[in-house]
């Protein structure tokens, strides 16, 4: 058993980790609330102007629009999102893991990936596998619409040189503090709608090039801007529940050691007891 002092160490030790995590669970919390609002008023606008892009999409041939023109595959461009700190659950493991494994089936039917990693937790496990042409730790520290436009322009700008065949997009989307939905999302090229739902009879107002060069890229960078924010709010909430469950753990641990100590010590006043009348009755023998 061990003794009173690393006990009472040990016990210092969790209570000070408890206050930790518990210090870490208020601040997510509140980062949580502020990315939870954003995420909630800019997910319908984002859905919204999508959808309305792969209609309008259906009205245009594949000569005029470059961001929707379906090539054979020979070069995709995979865009992982993760964070830049750990401690928070399995946030950054199922994107690295559905990364890994696109690029494996990708590279099984000859299919050349590179990957630009968001976030410093992604981009230092995929560049030892992968091959990492660009990555940007700061559009993940500071969720802006400037940082999402500026990565979409240079994904849009590659894509319609056609340095890449397909953009994908594989991040978290925040359902609750608890849940997290790992998405596989195709940004380019802009996916059709099915047949049955497609409505091309559009009259264009302003003119078909107009709606191109504005509307059309301003969804793909509202798309990003999207995904950016589901995954800050997933982050959060993923870090406030990992740290609900390591305070909880630290509780219980912290309450067994002090039991184990009061065991210890009662044991110990007992052993004393016993010494004391152990040598009081020698003495009157």
């Amino acid at each position: 058993m061990a003794n009173l002092k690393e006990l009472r160490n040990r016990i210092a030790s969790v209570s000070s980790t408890m206050q930790i995590t518990s210090a870490m669970k208020m601040v997510s919390a509140a980062k949580l609330k502020r990315a939870q609002d954003a995420i909630i008023q800019m997910r319908p606008y984002a859905q919204k102007l999508s959808h309305l892009m792969s209609n309008v999409n259906a009205s245009f041939d594949d000569s005029e629009n470059p961001y929707a023109i379906e090539r054979p595959l020979n070069k995709v461009l995979v865009i992982p999102i993760t964070s830049n700190r750990g401690l928070c659950g399995g946030f950054n493991s199922s994107v690295i893991k559905r990364t890994l494994a696109m690029a494996s089936a990708f590279d099984k039917e000859g299919v050349e990936v590179e990957v630009y990693a968001l976030g410093k937790k992604g981009r230092e496990m995929l560049a030892k596998t992968l091959n990492v042409v660009n990555s940007d730790v700061d559009a993940v520290a500071t969720v802006t619409f400037d940082s999402a436009k500026t990565i979409a322009e240079a994904v849009m700008s590659n894509y319609s040189e056609g340095s890449y065949d397909r953009v994908v997009l594989v991040y978290n989307q925040f359902k609750n503090a608890a849940v997290q939905l790992l998405q596989e999302e195709t940004m380019l090229p802009i996916a059709s709608p099915d047949s049955e739902q497609s409505n091309g009879d559009y009259i264009f107002d302003p003119s078909k090039a107009q709606l191109l060069n504005e509307l059309i890229p301003s969804s793909i960078k509202s798309q990003m801007f999207k995904a950016l924010l589901d995954s800050q709010a997933s982050e959060q909430g993923a870090r406030m529940t990992a740290m609900h469950k390591a305070t909880d753990n630290a509780t219980d641990l912290r309450d067994g050691l002090k039991l184990k100590y009061n065991k210890a010590r009662q044991a110990a006043i007992t052993n004393e007891i016993l010494e004391i009348v152990g040598g009081a009755e020698a003495l009157n023998g």
